[in-house]
């Protein structure tokens, strides 16, 4: 019984570590892949940040003569945010614009992924609450896009 227990413990321990070793968040969507990113699209739109660019994964697949399930991605970027960012370490240039990829897994069932800042600022070497508003401001645009 303990064993079991044990197992338990670990495992749902190891459950987070496994999330912050790849620095990927992923919220499931009750939309369909275009449709969450249209309104992220719309949300980051009226919030004041810029879109750089949206990739039809799928459309370019089909052109390529293969199959892909519902996969876009797209670029956005808010020059406030992310230039205090870039004037402390530039390498997190190569992280900027932001991205979230919409993608419809095996199920039928739409995620939207993206970066967590917190890993960002890992990765370059910058203190976690220097990406705090960046954050913040994600997770009400991802909130708006996904929720129903």
């Amino acid at each position: 019984m303990r064993v079991g227990v044990v197992l338990v413990v670990i495992t749902l321990l190891a459950a987070p570590a496994a999330l912050a070793e790849s620095g990927l968040v992923s919220v499931r969507s009750a939309h369909s892949v275009a449709e969450t990113l249209d309104r992220l699209e719309q949300a980051a739109r009226e919030a004041g940040v810029a879109i750089a660019a949206r990739i039809d994964h799928g459309a370019n697949a089909a052109k390529a003569g293969q199959t892909l399930r519902p996969t876009a991605l797209l670029l956005f970027a808010n020059p406030k945010l992310g230039t205090p960012l870039m004037q402390a370490r530039q390498t997190i240039g190569i992280d900027l614009p932001l991205k979230a990829l919409a993608w419809e897994d095996a199920r039928g069932q739409v995620w939207l992924t993206y970066n967590a800042p917190a890993y960002l600022a890992g990765r370059h070497n910058l203190p976690a609450d220097a990406v705090e508003p960046m954050r913040q401001a994600l997770e009400r645009l991802v909130e708006r896009a996904t929720r129903p």
